[in-house]
């Protein structure tokens, strides 16, 4: 599976994979954190108006109580009051003394000027001699019939709080509803105090939510908006039908006119009354969530804008990347089809930058390791060629060599039958040595084999000059499986016999030494013959480093000259000193590296 998916990945395109990173790394994680934190703004924008919203409730209740706190005083003065039992049980003479009497008692009037809270005290009362006036009224059937009076004489005593209608002026008021028992007259009347309506108002106004006090048959007595007094919850298309909201509990979520609200309700008795007054504070969940949905549009269009100016940007490099891209691609085909005289011009020092430097490099040595291919396979050449010069001239000198080679050793078996073991050894080592010179090919031999050739020549040049030539040989076993091209050394100690020795009378020596040193081979002839003048040793010099060959019939100095020079470089051709009267020396270095051309030995 993994790597199924990582060949899927490396399938698509650069820009495909920018996108794709940048929606995995970026997009996703912001779209995350955003609806999170959308989430929690909101969640504590909820929270911080419930938290609100119970101050309100507890704030309009702790006011409300305090407003109502007062009838609640006068109720209970007025039930204690000896005062207002005569004048309500009192039985009447004529209507002066009725008007008489009201006047005499003037607390109901008192009470209301001097709280404001009040807006008026009645009080029924079963006394047919009394008249009806602002304060006191008789009870007529639709007043005995009403549920709010039959609760009162009920309820002996207890407190009822009801929105009715005042019989008066026609207005609908939160009375205070109890029964007053007159114990001494065996008498009983029912008070009525009316609170004001504006008052009330007036404290549900300053609340920021929309905050209603509904009495127990779910008449809105109270509300700090003037369309919904008096009305009904039902009027107000409003009445919860929960549980919760049965019990005065809350919060909960609600629906109001098609908006999600959210609605706290606080089931309140005050002064312990029968019945219970309901606080119903409302707010709708869009005006609390308004500001954090204005800030998150507002988070979300800055989002929005860097995501699109990231995209625009992601989009841009992706192409500035592509399109350097191919340009390398272009030329890496170039290159391919053997266009080698390309040059890949790409500005910058990022990675496209690092592998453009890197093309133009490859490309360079490319070119050089063609050259040097190229010069390599001309030297080759040249050295086949140069073998193949010495060959010619061998195999022109030979006739017939199986004829000469059974020629060479008849003659040394007979020699050797006649007691001339001297001359069969001569024989046979100019037998060897011939057979070695016509084996030569274009390859390299041991450095061994090469020396079995020159101590074949020098044994038999020992045989020809007898005391006059003397020689030596010294090599470092080490050296002896090296490498070389063949016949270098034997016709360089061939040179010192013939141009060092042989017009000498006294004779010579000759000393060819081989050892290792610095990674290279190194091998010295040398003789102490005759020497070179200093004009033939000059003419020497610039026939070795002439171009023109001057040699065409022999093999010579130049020849072997040219072949280390070719094989080895132009630094490993001959070394020649010489000094009249005291001999010349012959030397040259060949390195030892790991390649085809040179075994490496351990030194």
């Amino acid at each position: 599976m993994y790597n199924r998916i990582i060949t899927f990945l490396n399938d698509l395109k650069l820009r495909t994979k920018l996108f794709l990173s940048f929606g995995c790394v970026v997009l996703i994680p912001v779209l995350i954190v955003g609806v999170f934190l959308t989430s929690e703004l909101r969640r504590m924008a909820l929270d911080n108006a419930l938290e609100q919203i119970k101050a309100n409730v507890d704030r309009v209740k702790k006011r409300t109580g305090e407003t109502l706190s007062i009838p609640i005083d006068i109720s209970y003065r007025l039930s204690n009051d000896s005062r207002l039992e005569e004048a309500a049980n009192r039985r009447y003479e004529s209507v002066y003394d009725v008007v008489q009497a009201y006047w005499d008692y003037p607390d109901f009037r008192e009470f209301v000027r001097l709280y404001r809270e009040v807006s008026s005290v009645r009080i029924y009362i079963n006394n047919p001699t009394i008249l009806d006036n602002w304060e006191f009224l008789q009870a007529d059937a639709s007043v005995t019939a009403a549920g709010w009076y039959q609760n009162a004489l009920a309820h002996k005593g207890l407190i009822c709080w009801n929105y009715i209608k005042d019989s008066r002026d026609g207005k609908y008021y939160l009375s205070l509803i109890r029964k007053v028992d007159f114990l001494k007259e065996r008498t009983s009347g029912i008070l009525i105090i009316n609170v004001n309506t504006d008052r009330l108002n007036a404290i549900l106004e300053q609340e920021a939510f929309e905050t209603i006090i509904v009495d127990e048959h779910d008449h809105i007595v109270a509300s700090n908006r003037a369309d919904t007094l008096g009305k009904t919850l039902d009027d107000i298309n409003f009445k919860p039908h929960t549980s919760r909201a049965a019990a005065g509990q809350g919060p909960y979520d609600v629906t109001i006119d098609g908006h999600s609200s959210k609605m706290l309700i606080d089931d309140w008795h005050p002064g312990a009354s029968l019945n219970s007054l309901r606080i119903i504070s409302i707010f709708s969940v869009d005006s609390i969530v308004q500001e954090p949905n204005r800030i998150i549009t507002l988070a979300f269009s800055v989002i929005l804008s860097a995501l699109i100016l990231a995209i625009l940007l992601i989009y841009y490099f992706s192409k500035l990347l592509a399109g350097r891209m191919l340009h390398l691609s272009k030329h890496l085909s170039k290159v391919a089809s053997g266009n080698l005289g390309v040059t890949l011009v790409i500005d910058g020092k990022d990675e496209i930058g690092q592998l453009a430097r890197q093309f133009n490099h490859m490309v360079r040595n490319i070119n050089d390791l063609m050259s040097e291919v190229q010069e390599t396979n001309r030297q080759k050449n040249a050295i086949e060629l140069k073998q193949s010069e010495i060959k010619f001239k061998m195999m022109a000198s030979q006739i017939h060599p199986h004829f000469l080679f059974n020629a060479l050793e008849t003659i040394r078996m007979k020699v050797h039958r006649r007691g001339h073991a001297d001359i069969a050894h001569v024989v046979r080592l100019l037998g060897k040595m011939m057979r070695k010179n016509l084996e030569v090919g274009n390859g390299k031999i041991s450095l061994q084999s090469e020396l079995e050739t020159v101590n074949c020549y020098l044994v038999i040049q020992k045989f020809r000059y007898d005391d006059r030539l003397a020689y030596e040989l010294e090599v470092d076993p080490k050296a002896n499986r090296v490498q070389i091209p063949p016949l270098i050394i034997q016709p360089l100690v061939e040179n010192c016999v013939i141009h060092g020795l042989e017009n000498r009378i006294e004779g010579g020596m000759i000393r060819v030494e081989v050892w290792l040193e610095e990674q290279q081979l190194k091998v010295q002839i040398s003789d102490n013959g005759a020497g070179i003048s200093p004009a033939r040793l000059q003419e020497i010099h610039r026939m070795l480093d002439h171009k023109e060959d001057y040699e065409t019939h022999s093999i010579g100095l130049r020849n072997i000259h040219l072949r280390l020079q070719l094989t080895y470089g132009p630094a490993c051709g001959l070394t020649l000193a010489s000094q009249p009267g005291f001999g010349t020396q012959l030397s040259f270095a060949i390195p030892l590296r790991s390649d085809a051309n040179v075994q490496r030995v351990d030194c």
